[in-house]
């Protein structure tokens, strides 16, 4: 947006990049930044959804500060150590009057002068006495942008069932792909291998499960098939684990011990390309 006119409510503090969106909100002096990756959920629909849901948090959570003690905080061009009480010299260099003056909105703001040749020595405390009261008319939050006090006052905008999962570094369609469908990939040994399609997914806390389908087994496109449809066999498994994990943490008490299993699932076994029996995918 052009300097001096806000950006619209829905995108306050949220920037468009050639990848996605990128949120970053200043409060006290901290940076809040987050990015959301198109490919990272699923298309530009969700990134915006989930950016703005995250920065409405930040909005919610970290409130700006108080006027007055914005007020109160000097400038870098401060001379006399009490914030909105400056002198005005004369051409010869000598002070001819305090002034105490503040800001208190839009048509309203509050001045008074304290000249030396009236008040004479006592002209400069009048001002900071004279600033003090002013200050105890500045009340409510710093205005950072229209939208933030709607945001503010406001319950979330999108259900939780309505945004999409972060998705998994695997679970990401590379440019370098060449299935079409993330998490299956053509793997060659060697020059002279025929190679195979190979579906995998990674689920954290769990490890990454493999299956790989050889094409001198299935042919390249029997084999192709296969391995997509594993991936999302794949992906319906991580699917219910994680649903199922966030299930039994909800359940948990604080305090209790976790307990470790007493055989490694048939999917741990799955690493690395190996079947269940230990051995390398056909070839």
């Amino acid at each position: 947006m052009p300097k001096g006119i806000p950006n619209p409510a829905a995108m306050y503090g949220i920037y468009l990049r050639s990848w996605g969106y990128e949120v970053s909100i200043v409060r006290n002096g901290k940076r809040y930044f987050q990015q959301f990756g198109r490919a990272s959920y699923g298309g530009d629909a969700q990134a915006l959804r989930q950016a703005q849901e995250w920065r409405d948090g930040v909005v919610r959570s970290v409130p700006p500060v108080p006027r007055r003690t914005r007020a109160e905080k000097l400038r870098v061009n401060n001379t006399t150590g009490v914030s909105g009480v400056f002198c005005q010299v004369a051409p010869g260099g000598k002070v001819r009057a305090w002034v105490a003056k503040t800001y208190i909105g839009q048509d309203e703001i509050l001045r008074t002068d304290f000249p030396v040749n009236t008040v004479g020595e006592s002209a400069q405390a009048l001002a900071i006495e004279e600033r003090a009261r002013q200050l105890e008319r500045m009340d409510g939050l710093a205005k950072l942008h229209p939208a933030e006090e709607s945001i503010r006052t406001s319950p979330p905008s999108a259900p939780a069932g309505l945004l999409a999962p972060k998705r998994s570094k695997s679970e990401i369609r590379r440019s370098t792909n060449s299935s079409g469908v993330s998490g299956v990939h053509f793997k060659a040994p060697n020059p002279g291998h025929p190679g195979y399609w190979l579906a995998i997914t990674y689920t954290a806390g769990r490890g990454s499960v493999s299956k790989a389908f050889s094409i001198k087994e299935h042919g390249p496109e029997k084999a192709k098939q296969l391995a997509i449809e594993e991936r999302q066999r794949q992906l319906e498994e991580k699917l219910a684990f994680l649903q199922q994990d966030s299930s039994v943490a909800a359940r948990t008490p604080p305090l209790s011990i976790p307990f470790l299993l007493d055989q490694p699932s048939q999917a741990s076994s799955l690493q690395h390309g190996m079947t269940a029996g230990g051995t390398r995918p056909p070839q």
